[in-house]
C-alpha cells in the first residue's frame, strides 16, 4: 500500500424493524438486554451503560409492544431485593442477535477485501 493512503476499513449497522419502519431490535437493545442478563438489574445496567433508567425502559416496553412478547420477568420478592432477568423469549433474542451480527460482520469483512481492498 503506497505511503499516503491509510488503511480503510468497512462499518456495519443492523437493525430489526417493523413493517412500519420503527426499530425493534439492533446493537442498541442487544447491549440493554445483556447487561441486564448479566447484572441482573434494569437499573444497574442503565448506569453501566450511561442511559437513564427511563430511556432503557422505554426501549424494553417498546420491543415488548412491537413483537408481543414479554421480554423480562420481575424478581420481586427475591433474596437479592428485586431486578429483573430475561424471559426464554428474551435470552434467545439476545443469543440468535448476537449470531446474525457477528455474521454480517465476517461476511462484510470478507466481502470488503474480496471486492473492495485492491482496488483503492
Amino acid at each position: 500500500m503506497p505511503e499516503n493512503i491509510k488503511p480503510l476499513f468497512i462499518r456495519s449497522k443492523i437493525w430489526i424493524e417493523d413493517d412500519l419502519g420503527k426499530v425493534v431490535f439492533g446493537l442498541g437493545r442487544y447491549k440493554i438486554f445483556e447487561a441486564i442478563q448479566r447484572i441482573g438489574s434494569i437499573q444497574a445496567a442503565s448506569k453501566e451503560l450511561k442511559m437513564s433508567y427511563r430511556a432503557v425502559w422505554g426501549r424494553i416496553k417498546a420491543t415488548e409492544e412491537r413483537l408481543g412478547k414479554q421480554m423480562l420477568i420481575s424478581n420481586v420478592g427475591g433474596s437479592a431485593g428485586g431486578g429483573s432477568r430475561l424471559t426464554p423469549f428474551a435470552k434467545s433474542l439476545v443469543e440468535q442477535f448476537q449470531r446474525l451480527h457477528e455474521n454480517i460482520l465476517t461476511q462484510s469483512d470478507d466481502l470488503f477485501e474480496k471486492k473492495f481492498r485492491n482496488k483503492i
